[in-house]
C-alpha cells in the first residue's frame, strides 16, 4: 500500500479523498491555489504545496506544477479526483512516466473512452447497446451526411467526439437545418476540445439518464455496483441523483450491468468508472463512459456499503477487489442534492463569504463539503460547495429524510440552491419517480410564467 498520496484537486472531493487516506493510514499531500489557501483540507493536510494563482490553467490544470509537487514531497501516487485533469490521458501518462502511480485507469483506457466515437465503437464490439447513429465520425460529403440522418430518422443530435459536460451538441429536426448544424458543431468542437470530429445519433425524445457504476482491478476482475438515476438536470448538469433508479426492473439493470462489467474486462479497464446511458421504452442506450470517480458516488456507496474512493486507492496499489459480484447487495435508497453557491432560480453564481454554515445530521444523513462558517467561496471555480446525501430503507423514507435535512440546513452570506431542492422534494412528479431528463428545465420554465 502507498505511504503517501498527492491529491490533485480542490473542494469537497479533495477532502473526501483526504479522509479516505487518513482512514487507510496514508499521508495526504494537498496542492492548492492561492484562492484556496484557507481551505479546510489544506489546514488538515499532512503536507500542502501552493501550485499557483487562482486561475485553474496556472494551478489545478498545470501538469508540471502538480508533478513537481509530487516530486518535492516524495509522494508515490496521484489521485486526480473529478474534473480538472482527471480524464486527461496525457496527464495520466506523464504521472506514470515520472515514476508515480496514477489512481485511475491507464492512459490508453482514458483515450479510448474519452473520444466518444472510439468509445461507442468499443462498446458495440463489447455488446453494450448504443444509440442508433453514424458508425464513426461524420465525413465531409454532404450527401453521405444527409443519407445518414435519413437512415437514423429525425430528430438527430450532432455531438462532438471529444466533448463533455453538455457542450458540443446540437439537435436537428429537419434536413434543411442539418448541414449548417454539422458545420457549426465542428467549429465549436475544434475550438473547445481541439478535435473538430463530430458524429450523429438518434435524438431520444423523453429518456431518463441512468448510470452504471463499475469497479475493476488489475487481475481481470470487474463488478458493477448497481445504478443511479441522474435525470434531474439542467443544461446537462446534474442537480439531484438517486440510487437505485425508481421503477426499472432489476433484471434489466442486471443484464446491462453484466455487459458493462464484461466490457471492462475486454478493454482491460482498471479502477472506478461510470457507464452513462439514456433509458427509454425499456431500452438502454450507451452515451459515454466517465473514467473517474463521479460527483454522485456517495449514493452508490450508501446502497452497496462499498467505499469507492478507498477501493480506487487499493486497486491502484495492485490489490484485488475485496468483493465479488455476488457479494454486492443493494440496501435501501439514497438521494443526493448538489448544493451550489448560486441563485436558486436564476442560477447566477454567488461567490463570497459564508457567515453561517449549519448542516443537518441525524440517522441516514451525510454531508460532503469543504465549506464552513467564515469560509470564502472563490469566484474562480465551479459553484458546487457541497453535497447533502440521505439514505432510507425505502425511497419514501429517503425523501422524508431529505425534506427534514433541507429544512434544517442554514447557509447565510451567500445564495445557494437549497430553496430549489426544498421545492423539488415535494414536487408530485419527482416524488412519484421516473422523471425524464427534460423535466427539470420544463418545470423551471413553467415556474417562471
Amino acid at each position: 500500500m502507498f505511504k503517501k498520496i498527492l491529491i490533485a484537486n480542490r473542494g469537497e472531493i479533495a477532502l473526501r479523498v483526504q479522509r479516505a487516506c487518513r482512514e487507510m493510514g496514508i499521508k495526504a499531500v494537498m496542492v492548492y491555489s492561492e484562492a484556496d489557501r484557507d481551505a479546510k483540507y489544506v489546514k488538515l493536510a499532512d503536507e500542502a504545496v501552493c501550485i499557483g494563482p487562482a486561475q485553474s490553467a496556472q494551478s489545478y490544470l498545470s501538469m508540471p506544477a502538480i508533478i513537481s509537487a509530487a516530486e518535492v514531497t516524495d509522494a508515490e501516487a496521484i489521485h486526480p479526483g473529478y474534473g480538472f485533469l482527471s480524464e486527461n490521458a496525457d496527464f495520466a501518462e506523464r504521472v506514470e512516466q515520472s515514476g508515480f502511480t496514477f489512481i485511475g485507469p491507464t492512459p490508453e483506457s482514458i483515450r479510448l473512452m474519452g473520444d466518444k466515437v472510439s468509445a461507442k465503437q468499443a462498446m458495440i464490439r463489447a455488446g453494450v447497446p448504443c444509440v442508433p447513429g453514424s458508425e464513426g465520425a461524420l465525413p465531409v460529403d454532404p450527401v453521405v451526411i444527409k443519407r445518414t440522418a435519413k437512415t437514423i430518422g429525425y430528430p438527430v443530435i450532432i455531438k462532438a467526439a471529444g466533448g463533455g459536460g453538455g457542450r458540443g451538441m446540437r439537435v436537428v429536426h429537419t434536413e434543411a437545418a442539418l448541414l449548417h448544424a454539422v458545420q457549426t458543431t465542428k467549429a465549436e468542437a475544434g475550438a473547445a476540445f481541439g478535435n473538430p470530429e463530430v458524429y450523429m445519433e438518434k435524438f431520444l425524445q423523453n429518456p431518463r439518464h441512468i448510470e452504471i457504476q463499475i469497479m475493476a482491478d488489475t487481475h481481470r476482475n470487474a463488478v458493477y455496483l448497481g445504478e443511479r438515476d441522474c435525470s434531474m438536470q439542467r443544461r446537462h448538469q446534474k442537480v439531484i441523483e438517486e440510487a437505485p433508479a425508481p421503477g426499472i426492473p432489476r433484471r434489466l439493470i442486471e443484464k446491462i450491468g453484466e455487459r458493462c462489467a464484461a466490457a471492462c474486462k475486454k478493454i482491460g479497464y482498471r479502477g472506478a468508472g461510470t457507464f452513462e446511458f439514456l433509458f427509454e421504452n425499456g431500452e438502454f442506450y450507451f452515451i459515454e463512459m466517465n473514467t473517474r470517480v463521479q460527483v454522485e458516488h456517495p449514493v452508490t456507496e450508501w446502497i452497496t456499503g462499498v467505499d469507492i474512493v478507498r477501493t480506487q486507492i487499493a486497486v491502484a496499489a495492485g490489490e484485488k477487489l475485496p468483493f465479488t459480484q455476488r457479494q454486492v447487495q443493494l440496501r435501501g435508497h439514497a438521494i443526493e442534492c448538489r448544493i451550489n453557491a448560486e441563485d436558486a432560480y436564476k442560477f447566477t453564481p454567488s461567490p463570497g463569504r459564508i457567515t453561517t454554515w449549519h448542516m443537518p445530521g441525524g440517522p441516514g444523513v451525510r454531508v460532503d463539503s469543504h465549506a464552513y462558517t467564515n469560509y470564502f467561496v472563490p469566484p474562480n471555480y465551479d459553484s458546487m460547495i457541497g453535497k447533502l446525501i440521505v439514505h432510507g430503507d425505502t425511497r419514501e423514507q429517503a425523501l422524508a429524510r431529505m425534506r427534514t435535512a433541507l429544512a434544517e440546513a442554514v447557509v447565510e452570506g451567500i445564495k445557494t440552491n437549497i430553496p430549489l431542492h426544498r421545492e423539488l422534494m415535494v414536487d408530485a412528479s419527482f416524488v412519484a419517480g421516473g422523471t425524464n431528463i427534460h423535466y427539470l428545465e420544463e418545470w423551471l420554465s413553467q415556474r417562471e410564467r
